[in-house]
């Protein structure tokens, strides 16, 4: 059939807002736009050419169609199709005036009644009897501010069951919707709120295992946990995560309880378990609470002695009752060796032919282990604490260097009366390091001799045991020599220390 010459059929559409619209147009250069109805895929439109009509500009035209459908002002606004939940409909703006509806495109007839002062979710269907559509049915469910989409949806669902049997839920009163969120609320509440501490320290600890990391690491992670989180141990850890204050706050109690330095550490250490534990539960927020945490100022500890100081030092070791102990703060100084690994040195990681001591799992655990070049001081000092140590423990000097009457049969505590030993552990540790400069020692031999890892790309291309055998030896006997120079005669009188 021919078309008529004074008609134009509909081509262009058009898409506002998540809503469907069709171009109508004629002859002239007059432009409108119109909602396409769900139930068709495509709509006609025809407007007679008979009678005048102006044309509009593109300007016009473009403010008549914001003035129309982009206001939100407006209450004629076309209906809106998005997924529903929490975080939308949190977003979607109250209008000035009047109310626009958000339909859900998950669930047909659920959709979000939006006013000016509330929000409420709402359901529509056509009630039938006897197979004949006998009335369309619009039911609140209920306001945001009560219900989570969630729970809204599932008391939606219930609603929409019963209208499609024929029944209008509001037929036996409020008591059917009252039910059906108390029950939503119920599953709610038993729904899992998320991996606690506990849980998360658990799982970070076996990765930290399998890394190889040390065991004085993984008790130090251990003590901030099960001591200073200790409240927080069965705490889900999406609740510190959505409220960061809670953390700042453990921060400061800790700050003024337990000193700076611990409450950093423990804040490390929780800021490690939440990011582990976000890899596998991506439910957790984002930003990691300890990022809100005002850190305590830490000044490294200017503890170390000087030449002039070591004369006293030695005097002060000379005086401990115990041989044993005197050996290995001696041997502390000599090697700067950090206090936790030394302890547990034993007899077979001693090699008198190549003039070395190895530790096997120093901070870094067992991917960091190395070999300590002896000089002459330093192996004297290991054979007299093998001679005590058989004298006074000859069961654990089987094993142990440093024996002692612990629960692991070597010493446990180095820690020394401040009045009896004015220096001990890591003080000893900063007083080689500064002794080294005098000594000759360089930048590079200085931190191989440590065990620190080197910073320069190039130095990295370093094989430390290859230096080991002849010239990290020679600078670790430089450094011996210089700390027993600046002690000179000041041990005259104490065969053992001076031999």
């Amino acid at each position: 059939m021919a078309r008529p010459k004074r008609f134009e059929l509909l081509t262009p559409r058009f898409v506002v807002q998540n809503s469907s619209y069709d171009a109508v147009s004629n002859s002239s250069t007059d432009v409108t736009l119109c909602p396409v109805f769900p139930c068709y895929s495509w709509r006609r439109r025809v407007k007679s050419c008979s009678g005048v009509h102006s044309p509009l500009d593109i300007s016009q035209r473009q403010n008549r169609f914001k003035n129309r459908f982009i206001d939100p002002g407006r209450t004629d606004v076309a209906d809106l199709r998005i997924p529903l939940n929490d975080k939308t409909i949190e977003r979607l703006p109250p209008p000035e005036k009047g109310r626009y509806i958000v339909r859900d495109t998950d669930l047909k007839g659920f959709f979000l009644m939006v006013g000016t002062r509330k929000k409420t979710f709402m359901v529509q269907a056509d009630l039938r009897e006897r197979g004949k559509r006998a009335s369309t049915v619009r039911i609140a469910v209920g306001d945001t501010a009560e219900l989570s989409t969630r729970a809204a949806r599932a008391v939606a669902k219930e609603y929409l069951v019963q209208i499609s049997r024929g029944i209008h839920p509001k037929s036996h009163g409020k008591a059917t919707k009252a039910s059906a969120v108390t029950a939503i609320a119920s599953q709610e509440q038993a729904v899992p709120a998320g991996v606690a501490l506990r849980e998360a320290w658990a799982r970070y600890k076996i990765a930290m295992e399998r890394k190889n990391r040390s065991q004085r690491t993984i008790e130090s992670y251990r003590d901030h946990v099960e001591r200073i989180f200790k409240d927080w141990l069965d705490m889900p850890l999406k609740q510190l995560g959505d409220d960061p204050s809670q953390v700042v706050a453990k921060h400061d109690v800790v700050s003024e309880k337990h000193g700076p330095y611990i409450a950093n550490g423990s804040m490390r250490t929780f800021r490690a378990i939440y990011n582990h534990a976000r890899r596998t539960n991506r439910n957790l927020p984002a930003d990691n609470p300890v990022d809100s945490v005002d850190w305590n100022h830490e000044k490294r500890r200017d503890s170390g002695m000087g030449l002039a100081d070591l004369r006293g030092w030695f005097v002060e070791a000379a005086n401990l009752d115990n041989p044993i102990r005197r050996e290995f703060h001696l041997f502390t100084l000599l090697s700067a060796s950090r206090p936790a690994a030394l302890k547990e040195a034993k007899v077979r990681h001693l090699d008198l032919r190549r003039r070395v001591l190895h530790i096997p799992r120093p901070k870094g655990g067992a991917d960091r282990a190395f070999d300590i070049p002896l000089s002459r001081e330093m192996i004297k000092c290991l054979m007299r604490a093998i001679r005590f140590g058989r004298q006074m423990h000859p069961y654990e000097a089987v094993e142990w260097l440093f024996p002692a009457e612990s629960a692991d049969g070597h010493l446990s505590e180095h820690k020394e009366d401040r009045a009896v030993l004015s220096k001990w552990g890591n003080e000893l540790r900063q007083t080689y390091r500064t002794v080294a400069a005098p000594a000759g020692c360089s930048e590079l031999d200085a931190r191989m001799l440590m065990n620190h890892s080197v910073p320069d790309v190039n130095a990295g291309y370093i094989t430390r045991h290859k230096l080991l055998e002849d010239h990290l030896r020679v600078q670790q006997q430089a450094i011996s020599s210089t700390i027993f120079s600046a002690v000179g005669d000041a041990l005259m009188g104490h065969v053992d220390l001076h031999d």
